[in-house]
Formats: C-alpha cells, structure tokens, sequence
C-alpha cells in the first residue's frame, strides 16, 4: 500500500473536525492537531484546513517520519495510523518492540534489520498488541478506548 491509498484508508477512520475535552490534543480536523497544523505553517481556523494541507501534513510529519517506504507491506499502514494517532516516536516504539529490539524511537540499521528478520504477518499482529496495550493503558482509554480498539481491529481485518 502506498502513501495516497494509505491516506484515503486512514481518512475514513478520523472524519472532520473534533474538538473532544477528553483529548489531550485539542482541536483536530481530519486528526490533525492544530500545534502539527501550525508547525507545518497552517494559521486558518482549524475548522477550515483543507484536505490537502491534511494529507501534505500526513506525508512529511508521518509517512515519512516513520519510513513507511522503507517497511514491509503487512506493517507499513499499522505504522502509519500509529504514528498518525499516537506520534511517530511512539509508533516507532511499537515497530522496534514487536522486531524484539530496544524501543528508542529512531528507526536505524539495526531496527531496520531486525524487522527484516521477522515475518511480516508475525510483525503486524505483535505490532497492534503492543499498541492496544499501550492505549489500554492511557488515562484517557475511557473516553476513547472503543474508538481505538475498533481502528485496530478494522486495521487487522483489512490486513
């Protein structure tokens, strides 16, 4: 799967504007933060960031962020929607937990090879175990934890 089919499939799982008590992020359209919104140069009411400047975002503060390019096939859209919804560092932590290496948050040689070394279906299922783990554990999971789950869940069922 590449970035722009990655988009359109993650698009469907965060909608348009939100602007939740619960969440620790604030005001979001499409599932983007207006702090990411403003760090890539948006000034617009957060209710009016265009698709575009969304999916612009996507690409440099996540597709990229995580090397999505560079991963198998099977992890590359968990990893993406990770990184979207829980930062890049915490999704990259997940990827080098379920490749059975330290979990620094940078993608190198070394995380890059062990996830080579795994198969890439055992990969993706250690990989949303250890994300539904660490949201399970989030002080928010109340408010959000069945929204979560269910992301996860349709992630696998489309694997």
């Amino acid at each position: 799967m590449n970035f722009d089919q990655s988009f359109e499939r993650l698009i469907g799982h965060e909608g348009g504007y939100v602007n939740h008590p619960a969440d620790p992020g604030g005001e979001t359209m499409y599932g983007i933060t207006k702090r990411v919104a403003v760090e890539h140069g948006y000034t617009g009411a957060m209710k009016d960031l265009p698709l575009s400047k969304a999916k612009f975002i996507a690409k440099v503060a996540y597709w990229n962020e995580v090397l999505a390019d560079t991963l198998p096939e099977q992890v590359r859209f968990d990893l993406f929607d990770a990184a979207y919804n829980s930062g890049p560092v915490q999704a990259i932590k997940f990827l080098q937990r379920a490749a059975g290496v330290d979990a620094d948050g940078v993608i190198g040689m070394k995380t890059l090879n062990a996830v080579a070394s795994v198969d890439p279906e055992r990969l993706q299922a250690r990989f949303n175990g250890h994300r539904l783990d660490f949201l399970n554990n989030l002080s928010n999971w109340p408010s959000f934890g069945r929204g979560w789950a269910q992301r996860i869940a349709d992630n696998l069922m489309n694997a």
